[in-house]
């Protein structure tokens, strides 16, 4: 492995001594590494088995939020997508919360949120964790939505066997009335696209900084939702965001909606333990 970050360090134009590699908590996705050379410090993400672009797409989602002028993100400094070598470097961060920092967070996000785009969805295909998230650009989020979110995953379901029977006959019946609940004509906000808990991070001085974005222009709701669904966000940074952008009155009605797309690609990813969250936001909207 030291041999592969010292590659992946030549390629960031760092051929200093290394004075310290250890491992880092980043997920369940990609071994994560700690690093230091005589020149600065780093965080290298591996992934002997990555699929095509999927650093770069990575890199680009970050170059993505960046050009926003609204929230942080780490610095990238070189990535690579060699089949059995694939890699991202980018700038370690480390800091501690303060009063203000999830203060900060949602101010930041509903800033964020406020860069408008012309269109639905997004210039290329992402990932969400490591699955891909077919995208390309739509005239209105309900179309969007229904088609290259949930019947992404759906097919991907049936795919792998997981969404079968009942459960598909009620999805497919979702997807078909999705009209009733999700709006079509919604500002195309520049969202994060995956934003658990865990991709967020606090740097120096306190500051926020969103990590591993699956990029889009959507419904803002779309990403408070899943906010909601796992956990990770204070009373303050709610308070924070909806000083700036209230929510919609029907935000609670479609809500269920949007986390169902989370929980989708969860179970798609790692099977049944959430497969009663699917069920049983399905039973309170299908006719089946």
């Amino acid at each position: 492995m030291n041999e592969r970050i010292k590659t992946a360090l030549q390629e960031a134009g760092d051929t200093t001594a290394l004075k310290a590699i250890e491992r880092a908590a980043g997920g369940s996705i990609n071994e994560s590494y700690f690093v230091e050379t005589a020149k600065r410090r780093y965080f290298v993400k591996y992934h002997a088995d990555a699929p095509a672009r999927f650093f770069e797409i990575e890199a680009k989602g970050l170059a993505h939020i960046r050009a926003t002028n609204t929230i942080a993100v780490p610095e990238t400094f070189t990535f690579s997508d060699q089949p059995g070598n694939g890699f991202i470097v980018m700038e370690w961060l480390e800091g501690q919360k303060t009063d203000n920092t999830e203060k900060k967070l949602g101010e930041k996000l509903a800033a964020m949120h406020q860069s408008i785009g012309d269109r639905h969805g997004f210039e290329e295909d992402t990932f969400i964790g490591i699955l891909p998230q077919p995208n390309g650009w739509f005239s209105n989020w309900l179309d969007y939505y229904r088609n290259r979110r949930l019947t992404a995953q759906l097919n991907q379901g049936i795919a792998n066997n997981r969404i079968t029977g009942r459960r598909r006959k009620q999805l497919e019946d979702i997807i078909d009335r999705l009209e009733q609940w999700i709006p079509a004509d919604v500002p195309p906000a520049c969202l994060h696209g995956d934003l658990w808990g865990g991709n967020w991070i606090t740097g120096p001085q306190g500051k926020p900084y969103l990590i591993d974005p699956s990029p889009l222009y959507g419904d803002r709701h779309f990403e408070l939702a899943f906010t909601e669904l796992f956990g990770g966000y204070s009373a303050r940074f709610y308070e924070a965001y909806y000083s700036s952008l209230a929510p919609d009155e029907n935000y609670k009605n479609r809500k269920p909606l949007y986390q169902l797309y989370y929980l989708l690609v969860h179970l798609n990813i790692f099977g049944e333990s959430y497969g009663s969250g699917v069920d049983a936001i399905l039973k309170r909207y299908a006719r089946k």
